[in-house]
Formats: structure tokens, C-alpha cells, sequence
């Protein structure tokens, strides 16, 4: 009998542990949810009262709006529905077993000491990769960053197609634990980096990559905030098969878009999923659909299956959507809604930022793509799926100036960022490198306004102010002196001679700090007696006052180059290339380096950006090095640069130097030029160059009445 009590008392109080540890739980995953609460913000500007105010942050859950019959067992804040908590939590604790790693954890920076070096591993034989990780793969072997030695390396990129992690995939890559841990160098993933675009499987969608990627950082798209290791990993935009390798396509918004507000305030057009995760927000977006301005356009015909799972609305709902055109929705829109699909992430985020249509995400949980360095309130409204109804009232709030003001930012974002795979990629590997160089790294200044970080290059200077981009953001001005540097490829015969006209010419300018002249002619190094005497330091290594205007127009352009002799370039349709022309018309596109001025961080920009293979053709032809130049500015101000002066006889006074080895008199020199535009087109992805009919000069007219008033009385004569 007393055993029998015993027997009862333990089984009851085993039965409360039970209810209490469940009890637990779902408590547990009752603040879990709640701490990682999406509300909707808009960046703060004065004179937007409406928009100071954040969204209440709700204490108890909210009744669900949708009707019988479409609800869903849990909330649209649960990111892994139909599963029970304890399903929950394994599937988190399971995804990465190294959920804890940062970069001092689980990063070797010794590796890394002789500078950031990316390693991409040949693929295994027999092994292929689909079309979007070989356009990874050949962006990181075409950066700066390439080596192809192995011990080199700080980083490492396998050559296993990791991107497809859907079982039902026909691209998904089996045994790939098995593959990864027979890598000499995997080292349980430290150091290494993986790209992924789609983790999971239906139903449930899970960030399950069925294999374990170690202290590995992984580069992912749809990344859910409780799986992201902040400062370690690195969340990437989803991007399709078709998205560009270089270059991309421009954005949308345009200088003649006035006003700021489109045809339509909101629009979306997508898939709408009746059952399973990602279902209950596009269930429910014709709540807010008017017809009008507000248009939200879903359709049940996808998948084999779809007639099995029609509900009332199906065929009202396909009819309507066959009634718009989904680009000429996105390009005439304001917002654009970008609600969760399957997973977190989808295709519908990048094309809003191409099409200058401010994005409205409704993804609660969701990483933002490069969220540790990109500030998204500048250029996208961030909501919370619960809070749907409200979207409409959120959106018809922003004034037109803000409305501007987003849409610039998302264009920006697109071109900098985005536009690319290459850019995509290559800002991934820019934010590991801060990581690492913490102490010379990029700030958000940097990361968020024209040119972008890809253009800056912290190793040069980590204080915004030195660079040509910023000085009008900072209150700041360039500095009231110059360097001139002169390349000499002509044996100094004379005193009358081009190079040593032009020596004389800028040492007299009161802005002149001291001459570099570059000697590249074959011939010997002329003594000092033979080098004019300046009252300006002249440094020569081996290996007129008009120039004040020139300076002043650039001290207005630091960003840009502002020089005398002009060239342009043009599309030859017959050879279906491009052409460099230095024929005197009514516009062009570069000015040529040999008298123009420039920032000094283009000279660095120049020798550590660009890659070898370009400066390499430069030097070898001795050739095209001020048509990079030209090429590397525009690409990175996306403006053409400033003629002063009409200066017809630069290149008839550059042929009459006296050497007969003179490049200008060299017949392969234009020919030369031609190779490089295509070279160097073919390297950026696209032309950068601009064509321009600005000319700057100090006097409009040859006015002889008033000759002696003017400051700049020689420079109709250059």
C-alpha cells in the first residue's frame, strides 16, 4: 500500500514538472517573439510632426483581420509556423551550431596580416554551379582582392554552389558536409565564407542549410534576425538568375521626374499563398486594395496544385490581376509594397529600388540587406505585419519633400550596392574588411551618401573631410594649394620647350605648393643647371598664370577633374564598339590628364582600386593612363568632367616637341587608345564616361575696350 502511495505521489508530481516546463515555454516564446517586434519608422526630418511619432508598441496580441476560413493557427510574427515551440526552438539551436560566433570568436586575424586576400577554391571534379554562383565566384576572382595562393589568403570562398538549399531543388548540391570538411583549410569554417540564397523546404521554410557551416560567416538572403550573428554574418538582397554580373542597369528616377508623387501611392503584384507560411499578409491585402491609388493585386494560378486550394475569392482576385501591368505599376507608383513570401526576403525588394519606388516592407523579423551598414529609414518605410491596415494612412502621411528625398536615397542604394552581382559581392567583402581593419574603417557617412563605400577607400584616410565628396555635407573647403605633376617624355633641349614653358607657367601661380615632374624619356637625367629656376620647390623623379583659373573653377568641382585639353568618345554601330575621338565638336567626355586638376585621393584610388591587369596594359603600352583616369572619376561621380578654355592646339603643340619618339607621333597611339576604351568598358561593366557642353572660361567675348580690366588677359590664347 505505502509503495502504491509513493508510486502516485511521484507519477503526480512528475505530470506538474511536465505542465510547468511546458507552461515555461510557451512563456518563453511569448517574450522571445515580443523582443523582436518590427514597428513602423520613416526617417525623422523637422516639419514631418505626423512621422516623429513612432508606432505604439502593443502589449497584448491583436485580433486577426482575416476572415473564416483563412486564418492561419498562428500569427504572422511566428517566422516557423505549424510547429509546436519545442519544433521552434530545436530548429533555432540546430541551424548553426556555432550561433555565438563573432568576429573575435571565431575569426583568425593572424591570417590576415599581410592584407585582405580572398581564396576562391577550384570546384571539385566532376562538380558544376548554377549560373548565379559562378557570377559570385568570377566577382571575387575579378576584385582586388583575388589570390590565387592558397596560404596567402585571410578569407576563403568555396567553389562548392552552396546558394540552393531547397531539398526539392533540382540545383540543390548533395553531400556537401562531406565535401566541405575534406577541404584542407576548412578548419571547421573559420575563415571561410558562404553565399546562400534559399534555405528550407516546404512546408515549413526553416534556415536549415543541411550541413553545418561551422565558425564560418555566412552571406544570406531572407536571414531571420534570430538566426543572424550580428557583426559576423552578412545579409544579402535575393537576387535572381538574370541579375547583371557588372555594371546593372541604371535606376529609374530621373531629374525630369517633378513632382515627386506618381500616378499611384501604393501598388503590388505578386502570388498569393492560400495555405503554409508567408500566407496570412497577402491573404489580407485586399483589405486595404481601393482601385484607385492603392493598388494590391494577388493571384491564386501558381503551382500544379492551386485549384485543390481555391477559396471564394480566387477568381475575382485572377481576374483583377490580369487587368494591370506590373512594370507599369512599379514605375508610376510612390511605395511599393514589399510583404514576406515564402521566406523572409523577395524579388519584389530590389525591383522597388531600381524603380525609385519607395519599398514598404511587411517582413517582421527580417535582416535588411548590409543593415550594419546601410541606413534603410532614408530610403525604405519598415513595418509590422499586424499592423497592415494602417499602411495606407502611414503612406499618404510622407510630404512630397520626403517623398523625394526616400526615393533619391533608394536610387543611390540601387547604383551603389545593388545594381549588380559584382557589387552585391563586392560590398560584402568591404564590410568583412572593416571588420577586420576596425580601426581604419568606413563610417556611415561613407556607407550612405554619393559616391558609396565601394569608392572609398578608408586605407587612404578614415576622416571624412580629405576626401573630394564630402565638403559640402561638412561645411568643409578644399585646400587653397595645389601639387602639380608634370610628366616630361622629351629630352630637355631648351629653354623653349613645351614642358619647360609649362614649369614656368605654374610656378608662378600663387596657389602652386611645389612641382613634380615625371621623367619618362629614354634619355639621360639632365643636370639641375638645366631645369628653370622657380621659387617653388621642383622635385623630378625617374621611373603660364592662367593655371589660377583652372584652379579656382576646380576649388568649385572637387570632386571632379577641371582641366584644358578635351576628348570624347562615341558608339561605332559598324563595329559594334567604342571609339575615342579627339576631332574638335560641340562636346566631350574627358579631359586629359596632362593639364587638369584633380583630388589627390583619385591618384590613390587609382593604384589600389583599379585592378592589376588594367595598370599593368597602361604601363606596358606607356598609353591610356589619363583615359582611366577620366574613366575611374566619372564612374565614381557619375558626373563628366569641366573644360576651361578652348586649348585647339594642345595636341599640334605636343607633336612638334622635336623627338621623333615622341608617343604623340607615334602612329599605334590613336589606335592604342581606341583598345583602351573597349578594355576598360569591358572591366567597369558599363561606359561611364558622360558627354558634356560645359565650357568655364574667365571672359565670354574678345572685348578690346576693355582689355586691360581683365584678370586672365593671355588665356584667349591657349
Amino acid at each position: 500500500m505505502q509503495a502504491k502511495k509513493r508510486y502516485l505521489v511521484v507519477s503526480l508530481g512528475a505530470c506538474l514538472l511536465l505542465v510547468a516546463y511546458l507552461w515555461g515555454l510557451q512563456i518563453g516564446e511569448f517574450h522571445h517573439q515580443n523582443h523582436h517586434q518590427y514597428l513602423f519608422r520613416v526617417a525623422q526630418s523637422p516639419g514631418l510632426s505626423l512621422l516623429r511619432q513612432r508606432w505604439p508598441e502593443w502589449t497584448h496580441p491583436l485580433n486577426t483581420y482575416l476572415e473564416d476560413g483563412e486564418q492561419e493557427a498562428d500569427s504572422p510574427l511566428l517566422h516557423h509556423q505549424h510547429t509546436s515551440p519545442r519544433e521552434r526552438r530545436e530548429i533555432r539551436n540546430n541551424i548553426y551550431k556555432s550561433r555565438r560566433c563573432r568576429m573575435d570568436t571565431c575569426f583568425d586575424f593572424s591570417r590576415c596580416q599581410r592584407g585582405f586576400k580572398v581564396y576562391v577554391y577550384p570546384l571539385l571534379k566532376g562538380e558544376t554551379v548554377s549560373e548565379s554562383y559562378q557570377k559570385i565566384l568570377t566577382a571575387v576572382e575579378d576584385s582586388r582582392f583575388h589570390t590565387t595562393d592558397v596560404n596567402e589568403a585571410c578569407l576563403y570562398v568555396l567553389g562548392i554552389d552552396t546558394l540552393d538549399r531547397d531539398q526539392l531543388s533540382s540545383q540543390y548540391i548533395h553531400n556537401v558536409k562531406a565535401k566541405v570538411q575534406s577541404l584542407p583549410t576548412w578548419n571547421d569554417g573559420r575563415n571561410h565564407l558562404i553565399f546562400n540564397l534559399y534555405s528550407g523546404t516546404w512546408p515549413y521554410y526553416t534556415e536549415e542549410l543541411g550541413f553545418d557551416i561551422g565558425q564560418a560567416i555566412l552571406a544570406k538572403a531572407s536571414i531571420d534576425m534570430d538566426n543572424f550573428r550580428p557583426y559576423f554574418d552578412v545579409s544579402i538582397p535575393l537576387f535572381s538568375k538574370d541579375h547583371s554580373q557588372k555594371g546593372g542597369d541604371k535606376g529609374y528616377l530621373t531629374l525630369k521626374n517633378v513632382p515627386p508623387s506618381r500616378k499611384y501611392l501604393l501598388v503590388f503584384k505578386g502570388k498569393r499563398y492560400l495555405t503554409g507560411i508567408g500566407s496570412e499578409t497577402r491573404n489580407a491585402l485586399y483589405h486595404i486594395h481601393n482601385g484607385e491609388d492603392i493598388i494590391l493585386l494577388t493571384t491564386c494560378k501558381h503551382g500544379k496544385d492551386w485549384e485543390k486550394h481555391k477559396d471564394a475569392r480566387c477568381d475575382r482576385d485572377n481576374e483583377e490581376y490580369s487587368k494591370f501591368d506590373y512594370q507599369e505599376l512599379l514605375h508610376n507608383s510612390s511605395f511599393c509594397l514589399v510583404p514576406r513570401g515564402r521566406r523572409l526576403g523577395s524579388f519584389r525588394f530590389l525591383e522597388a529600388l531600381q524603380a525609385a519606388c519607395i519599398p514598404v516592407i511587411l517582413s517582421n523579423g527580417w535582416e535588411l540587406p548590409f543593415s550594419e551598414i546601410i541606413d534603410w529609414s532614408k530610403a525604405a518605410v519598415i513595418g509590422d505585419e499586424r499592423l497592415l491596415l494602417q499602411v495606407s494612412s502611414i503612406t499618404r502621411s510622407v510630404d512630397h519633400d520626403k517623398i523625394l528625398a526616400l526615393r533619391q536615397q533608394t536610387q543611390f542604394l540601387w547604383d551603389a550596392y545593388f545594381s549588380s552581382v559584382a557589387k552585391i559581392v563586392l560590398t560584402t567583402l568591404e564590410l568583412i574588411q572593416d571588420r577586420i581593419n576596425s580601426h581604419i574603417s568606413r563610417n556611415k557617412l561613407m556607407w550612405n551618401s554619393l559616391p558609396g563605400g565601394l569608392y572609398v577607400l578608408p586605407q587612404f584616410s578614415t576622416d571624412a573631410a580629405v576626401f573630394p565628396f564630402y565638403y559640402s555635407s561638412l561645411g568643409k573647403s578644399p585646400s587653397q594649394e595645389f601639387t602639380a605633376v608634370i610628366q616630361a617624355v622629351t629630352p630637355l633641349q631648351s629653354q623653349l620647350q613645351p614642358v619647360v614653358k609649362l614649369i614656368i607657367a605654374v610656378a608662378k601661380s600663387k596657389f602652386c605648393a611645389q612641382i613634380i615632374v615625371l621623367w619618362n624619356c629614354d634619355k639621360p637625367l639632365p643636370p639641375k643647371s638645366k631645369w628653370p629656376s622657380t621659387t617653388v620647390p621642383i622635385t623630378v623623379i625617374e621611373g603660364e598664370r592662367k593655371v589660377d583659373f583652372a584652379f579656382i573653377v576646380w576649388h568649385s568641382f572637387p570632386d571632379r577633374i577641371v582641366g584644358y585639353p578635351a576628348r570624347s568618345h562615341y558608339w561605332d554601330s559598324s563595329k559594334s564598339r567604342w571609339g575615342y575621338t579627339s576631332k574638335w565638336t560641340n562636346q566631350y567626355s574627358m579631359v586629359l590628364t596632362g593639364a587638369a586638376f584633380y583630388h589627390r585621393y583619385y591618384h590613390y584610388l587609382y593604384t589600389h582600386y583599379l585592378p592589376a591587369s588594367l595598370l599593368t596594359m597602361v604601363d606596358q603600352m606607356a598609353n591610356c593612363e589619363d583615359i582611366l583616369m577620366n574613366f575611374l572619376v566619372s564612374a565614381v561621380t557619375k558626373l563628366p568632367p569641366i573644360k576651361v578654355t578652348q586649348k585647339k592646339q594642345y595636341k599640334e603643340t605636343m607633336m612638334q616637341q622635336g623627338s621623333k619618339t615622341s608617343r604623340w607621333a607615334d602612329p599605334d597611339h590613336f589606335a592604342q587608345r581606341q583598345t583602351c576604351m573597349n578594355s576598360f568598358s569591358s572591366w567597369f561593366g558599363f561606359m561611364p564616361l558622360l558627354h558634356s557642353q560645359m565650357r568655364l572660361d574667365p571672359v565670354l567675348f574678345k572685348d578690346q575696350v576693355s582689355i586691360l580690366r581683365k584678370k586672365y588677359r593671355d588665356i584667349e590664347r591657349l
